[in-house]
């Protein structure tokens, strides 16, 4: 079988490589699945850099999330490779225990998409943050995979969402999401609009997936008993939360590291994704794929997301 293989780490332009591997053999409670559809994230260029939290060995196949057929069954399961990465090749290993059934009628490449970056915004919305109806939800980069789903639950939840996204482009997804307002970050302040459209009361939730300069200036614009929810750093600078400020405002500093419940409490896992499961059959969650390119675009692809050109999730289909 063909999977892309990373045998030093740098740039993904440059370190990945197309390979004829033997297909793995799955291990007791494994399933070896036919990858239909992969979707990149931002981890995924960090584990190529060897930037990220989690360094699997070398070498090894990234992808972390992916849509995949069960190989003697043919069902159709999202989530996870087993044990790490390696969903970007046409056959993978799945945990049994964490490969969750496709919505009925979800296409390959949006069911691709609805596991991660779903789960995440769903713990991080109302398991970490407790997100409530009627509340003002400010989430950054809006036009992205992270963002768009996190529109996208915040109305289902009945929060009122401000997005911020940067050029017309961008910004126009995010009113298509659902929106209630949106920021063109190039040419506006969002503080200053925040506290314009909130009336001066700020933003109740905050989430934020870039962190720097956005994370120093979300800290500006949030409500009294605030909750800034930290999902990740894709700005390439981890900010600082001066802990007076956060006292004196009267606000929380929330940590958002969703890969742990799948040790600390599995169960999250499984109810999450049955109420994902519920909120696409309801219509009020359907991932937006931006792009759908061919496994051997690998290294364009990531290079794409890394630049911030795509909007939505990106999918590879082998």
């Amino acid at each position: 079988m063909r999977a892309w293989r990373v045998r030093e780490l740098g740039d993904p332009s440059t370190v990945l490589r197309l390979e004829d591997v033997e297909q793995p053999t799955p291990g007791d409670g494994q399933v070896l699945v036919r990858v239909r559809a992969a979707a990149l994230n931002f981890p995924d260029i960090l584990m190529v850099q060897g930037k990220y939290q989690e360094r699997p060995p070398l070498p090894f196949t990234p992808g972390v999330e992916l849509c995949g057929e069960v190989v003697g069954t043919g069902q159709r399961v999202i989530g996870g490779p087993s044990g790490g990465p390696g969903a970007f090749a046409e056959y993978a290993l799945m945990d049994a225990d964490n490969a969750w059934p496709v919505p009925d009628g979800m296409p390959d490449e949006k069911a691709a998409a609805l596991y991660l970056t779903y789960q995440t915004g769903h713990v991080g919305l109302h398991r970490r943050a407790h997100l409530q109806p009627g509340e003002w939800l400010l989430v950054h980069a809006g036009a992205g995979g992270v963002g768009s789903a996190a529109i996208q639950l915040g109305k289902a939840a009945g929060a009122r969402v401000i997005a911020t996204a940067g050029g017309a482009r961008k910004t126009q997804v995010c009113r298509d999401l659902g929106a209630d307002h949106v920021v063109d970050y190039t040419s506006e302040d969002f503080v200053a609009v925040v506290k314009e459209v909130t009336g001066g009361h700020g933003a109740d939730v905050v989430y934020d997936p870039v962190g720097g300069d956005v994370f120093d200036r979300s800290r500006k614009c949030i409500a009294f008993e605030g909750r800034l929810v930290v999902v990740g750093f894709t700005s390439g600078r981890i900010p600082e939360a001066p802990a007076n400020h956060a006292l004196v405002k009267n606000y929380s500093v929330v940590g958002l590291h969703w890969g742990l419940y799948r040790t600390k409490e599995p169960a999250l896992i499984a109810s999450t994704h049955e109420a994902l499961t519920a909120l696409v059959t309801s219509g009020q969650v359907d991932p937006m794929v931006g792009d759908v390119l061919p496994l051997d675009q690998a290294p364009q692809a990531l290079a794409r997301l890394a630049d911030r050109g795509t909007v939505g999730k990106v999918v590879l289909v082998p």
